[in-house]
């Protein structure tokens, strides 16, 4: 196949997660960049895509590997190059699917970088609330914080979808799954704060339904949040590496310490599976033992 014929079958591709599959953007961006990535490999290889050998694809994965890509971004590179696969054997491009064999790289359980209280408030006490800017971002961070939310959950959040008077939202998590999560009475009070200085900007086109917008009235971007956080964290004197994700695990951690239930941590979250949540048992493992180190008679004899 020439590199035409390639572009051709990628737009095919991406058609075919968007239309057929449902993915969403963010999955479907990726997984375009990872088919991307192989095809140019092949390219450069001379070896034409109905032709791949599983050979091929694992020779692939071990360019990936010397070139120092991470174990987690490599899994993530296989599960699209194994979906790609599976989509030109549907539509009759191959008769075999030479990725089945493909296997993610094993990957140790990470524990999460989470922050404590007292560091959240820190956070919080670092925003300047004098600014529109600074009203807003204390919205966003008690938003993040004491709803769970991902990022993308975040930026995508519709201001009809929150309501207030019943402390709840909606959102729209992994696979276009929906629902509801509480929202703690701060964060209510908060977004009623932010919402007249939001009337007040000039909304562009096609972004009137978003609840966090930026100071030229379009929606907060995932690369914009990062900021906000890690700047708010300097800010607090904070020295871990962190992101709007470690707020979601910090919410988690915590009510798991306070005493909730995980089957309703993993509903606030949106897991699918409740072998995803349980990570945060590991972690509250770890605050018992400093619990126990600290104030066990035995331990401070």
């Amino acid at each position: 196949m020439s590199p035409r014929t390639h572009s051709a079958l990628l737009k095919r591709y991406q058609a075919y997660m968007q239309l057929e599959r449902g993915m969403s953007p963010n999955t479907r961006e990726s997984y375009s960049d990872d088919v991307r990535r192989l095809l140019t490999w092949l390219e450069q290889a001379g070896i034409n895509a109905a032709d791949v050998r599983f050979e091929d694809l694992e020779e692939f994965i071990f360019r990936l590997h010397d070139t120092g890509i991470a174990p987690r971004s490599q899994a993530r590179i296989i599960s699209g190059i194994k979906s790609f696969f599976r989509f030109l054997k549907l539509e009759g491009l191959m008769d075999t699917d030479p990725s089945v064999l493909l296997e993610a790289p094993r990957m140790g359980r990470h524990l999460p970088q989470v922050l404590s209280v007292d560091e959240i408030d820190a956070m919080m006490s670092a925003i300047d609330r004098s600014t529109p800017e600074g009203i807003r971002n204390s919205a966003i961070m008690e938003t993040l914080y004491g709803c769970g939310l991902r990022v993308s959950e975040l930026c995508t959040l519709e201001l009809n979808r929150v309501y207030l008077d019943s402390g709840t939202l909606a959102v729209t998590g992994k696979g276009s799954k929906e629902r509801m999560v509480p929202m703690s009475e701060i964060s209510v009070d908060l977004i009623k704060e932010y919402l007249p200085i939001r009337a007040g900007l000039d909304i562009k086109p096609g972004h009137e339904g978003y609840l966090f917008l930026n100071r030229r009235g379009a929606h907060l971007t995932r690369q914009m949040i990062f900021h906000i956080i890690r700047e708010l964290a300097a800010l607090a004197d904070i020295n871990k590496t962190i992101s709007p994700h470690t707020l979601r695990h910090s919410f988690a951690t915590h009510l798991l310490e306070g005493g909730a239930n995980l089957r309703a941590i993993q509903q606030m979250l949106g897991h699918e599976s409740i072998a995803t949540t349980e990570i945060y048992l590991h972690l509250d493992s770890s605050h018992l033992r400093e619990q126990i180190l600290s104030f066990h008679p035995r331990n401070r004899l």
